[in-house]
């Protein structure tokens, strides 16, 4: 498998049911997200793509919206030199111009800075799947579907060949519409911040069993 996708379900509720601040939990997801890097390099994993945080999440209390985007800018001075040091790209897909400017700095910053890195950790961030089509299709100017796939905020990045979803919840959530087009999904009740290498493991054993078809029949 070259590349995996998580939707990154359920900091809020593993926060409620321990009784902690809903920011907690997505302090929780943000370490699961750090080892779930690790698993992925390990397993011979490209390309790690989350989804941090959606266009409809901007619908939040003012006070979680704040300690996200706090969070975020603290990962990416936190991490900057272990990313660099262990060869990991970072790049974020999504709306940036929703974003701060000095998050949009620190963004671009980052990513110029690891950009020669063998592993890539994409991070979708105000972004929605029907809000990325739109905009590609504004700027698209070709015949065909890798010309449109070149518009894309995902431009150059292989499709994702596993969705993993967490917390129970079986949907997409406009999550990379386009380029989930013959995806495996893979839903499992665990809540994110408890993703551990036994949950990845099964999602990498069930993914293994599948058969991929990609509209044509099997031999």
């Amino acid at each position: 498998m070259e590349h995996l996708a998580v939707i990154m379900d359920g900091n809020g509720r593993w926060a409620e049911r321990r009784h902690l601040p809903r920011l907690m939990g997505h302090r929780a997801g943000a370490e699961a997200l750090d080892r779930c890097m690790h698993y992925c390099k390990a397993a011979g994993v490209k390309y790690l793509t989350v989804y941090a945080f959606s266009t409809e999440n901007w619908k939040r209390s003012e006070e979680e919206v704040s300690g996200l985007m706090k969070l975020l800018s603290s990962f990416i001075a936190s991490k900057e030199k272990t990313l660099v040091k262990e060869g990991v790209r970072f790049r974020v897909i999504g709306r940036r111009t929703d974003l701060s400017e000095k998050l949009q700095s620190e963004i671009a910053a980052l990513e110029e800075k690891t950009k020669d890195g063998d592993f890539t950790l994409v991070v979708a961030l105000s972004y929605g799947g029907r809000d990325e089509i739109v905009r590609a299709a504004m700027k698209f100017k070709g015949a065909t579907e890798e010309e449109f796939a070149a518009c894309l905020d995902t431009a150059g990045i292989p499709d994702p060949d596993l969705i993993v979803r967490t917390s129970g919840e079986q949907r997409t959530s406009n999550f990379l519409l386009w380029q989930s087009a013959y995806s495996e999904y893979y839903f499992t009740p665990v809540l994110w911040p408890d993703f551990d290498q036994a949950e990845f493991d099964k999602a990498l054993d069930a993914f293994a069993h599948r058969e991929r078809r990609m509209g044509g029949r099997l031999k």
